[in-house]
């Protein structure tokens, strides 16, 4: 993150919470459509892999630690945890010598990716190892463990599982817009 995100973030803290637009990459590359909200915490964004047109909403943590991707025109509401590591075992079974220890057993640390034009819903929380594809959604509320999502799943519920295919809603505002459809193969035809 550059100093000036560093900055307008901090400064934008004491007005409340607002999307600051613009982001730049670790690479430095600067990406003019990305809105992230100052109330966000991006850990390790060195590690974060982010395409254009991205929304991030506030009060989310979006852990790259373990490395992770977000596609292009991905929405992530408000209240998301998007996470890349977890220790919630480790210190079950390490107990007060946890902190004594390095390299722990049952230390979970892996790369999320997010596909392009996916939306993640409040309050859900992503754990690490996560691959959602393309154009899915993940419903409010959901707790969506390690695996494979395949592309335009309808990922729901605690523990989430796809519940349905984003393409048969698509497909009703596609027939009353038919316009709209080179725009939707633009994307959605892409690998």
């Amino acid at each position: 993150m550059s100093l000036w995100t560093k900055i307008t973030h901090r400064l934008s803290g004491l007005i409340g919470p607002r999307m600051v637009v613009g982001f730049t990459r670790h690479d430095g590359q600067r990406l003019h459509r990305v809105r992230i909200s100052n109330m966000t915490r991006v850990e390790t964004p060195a590690r974060l892999d982010i395409e254009d047109n991205v929304y991030i909403g506030h009060f989310s943590l979006i852990d790259a630690s373990g490395g992770l991707t977000i596609g292009a025109g991905c929405q992530i509401t408000n209240y998301v945890s998007l996470l890349t590591h977890s220790s919630h075992v480790a210190i079950r079974l390490y107990g007060d010598a946890y902190l004594e220890h390095r390299d722990h057993v049952g230390y979970l640390k892996k790369p999320s990716v997010i596909g392009r034009y996916s939306f993640i819903g409040p309050h859900s929380v992503l754990m690490p190892g996560v691959a959602i594809g393309k154009g899915s959604i993940v419903a409010a509320y959901s707790f969506v463990e390690a695996g494979s999502y395949p592309d335009f799943a309808i990922i729901a519920g605690n523990p989430a599982r796809v519940v349905g295919d984003t393409r048969e809603g698509d497909a009703k505002w596609l027939a009353e817009h038919p316009e709209l459809q080179p725009h939707y193969q633009a994307w959605a035809e892409r690998d």
